[in-house]
């Protein structure tokens, strides 16, 4: 962006090489401790992502889904903070974080029975710590620092213990434009709660480029709102597990607010109604292609020793999964709008018994 930006925290080189850049320094001893096994899940996730990118976006091409929002490119940076954060940490994101998602256990079927229509949420927040997706740009972060206030509150009533869990929500560069970005950065630091805004910086909000939307960083932005900021290689995956790991730490033991500025590049469209080589140019997405963190962590896994034979029963396995998803997607049954009353309040609510009653009749009466 310009001078003053800090260099993006690299450990792994386009090629493959573990060579930590000097920023990389504070963070070496967690990447140190990342076994083969560790990096060989992190590919399986990603390429599955990425197969399921491809099974979604056919989908939506045959006229199953109204819409599928790609993740191509951005596998690596949501994948490593996923795997970076508690079980007790909470999850908001946005509409693209299907690399998170899987990571957190959803089922992948759910993500698409939501874009399909038959449900309006698909799976349990609460349970999966994994919020719901929101098509609303960045009213995800105003969600995130409220529950992260709810859990400083508790801590200072004594009903949680410090150092627990903390909140991490993904965002795009695109919200960071939005009001809502800069009330939430607001009001984490004033009130000091422990949330970690993950700025997946993919270059385009849509078809605006980033020069367009900000003069620095978003990493040197932080600072303005008086938040620390990091500026992380989002397609090395050892860099967005290491990074994210050491800062939710922080967060998590009453640091404040963070945030991650993961550089990165969205490969695909901005969704399926999206065509990209209306505003950038071949060139600038081959150079990015040279970056795509899918080939960077393959030819690592082969520097430690992985062959061509685990690559490929990697993927079949993602090829079956990808067809089972495919299948219970179109198997999925109609949806029932009456259910969008049942999660409002916590407990039973005499108005939302009464809505859906109505509802339920008026529907029964188109009925033969």
């Amino acid at each position: 962006m310009n001078e003053h930006d800090p260099a993006p925290i690299q450990f792994l080189t386009p090629q493959g090489l573990y060579q930590p850049k000097a920023v990389a320094e504070p963070y070496a001893t967690d990447a140190e401790t990342l076994s083969t096994d560790d990096l060989l899940r992190f590919y399986r996730e990603m390429t599955l992502t990425r197969r399921l990118d491809d099974a979604s976006t056919a989908l939506q091409r045959q006229g199953e889904l109204a819409l599928w929002i790609p993740s191509y490119g951005q596998e690596a940076a949501q994948t490593g903070s996923a795997h970076a954060l508690s079980p007790l940490d909470t999850v908001f994101p946005s509409y693209r974080e299907h690399g998170v998602a899987l990571a957190r256990g959803i089922d992948f079927v759910d993500i698409l029975a939501v874009l399909r229509g038959n449900t309006f949420s698909g799976w349990d927040p609460e349970q999966t710590r994994f919020r719901l997706y929101t098509i609303v740009l960045a009213a995800q972060a105003l969600h995130a620092t409220g529950y992260a206030m709810g859990i400083s509150l508790d801590q200072q009533a004594g009903r949680k213990p410090e150092g627990e869990e903390a909140v991490i929500v993904y965002i795009g560069d695109g919200a960071m434009s939005e009001g809502d970005a800069s009330e939430a950065l607001i009001f984490a630091r004033t009130y000091n709660v422990p949330v970690l805004f993950f700025v997946q910086n993919n270059q385009y909000a849509i078809s605006t480029p980033v020069a367009t939307q900000t003069a620095v960083s978003y990493a040197n932005r932080a600072e303005g709102f008086g938040i620390p900021g990091y500026r992380i290689d989002g397609n090395d995956v050892i860099a967005s597990y290491t990074v994210t790991k050491h800062v939710m730490n922080q967060v998590r033991n009453g640091a404040g607010p963070a945030l991650i500025e993961a550089v990165t590049y969205r490969l695909g469209p901005h969704t399926s109604s999206d065509d990209p080589t209306k505003y950038r140019s071949a060139e600038e997405y081959e150079h990015w292609q040279k970056l795509d963190p899918i080939p960077r962590l393959r030819a690592h896994l082969q520097y430690r020793g992985i062959t061509d034979d685990m690559f490929d029963q990697i993927d079949v396995d993602n090829n079956t999964h990808a067809i089972d998803v495919r299948q219970r997607v179109l198997s999925l049954p109609d949806p029932r709008p009456a259910e969008m009353f049942d999660h409002v309040y916590s407990d039973p609510h005499p108005t939302m018994i009464e809505q859906k009653d109505w509802l339920t009749h008026y529907e029964a009466s188109f009925e033969p």
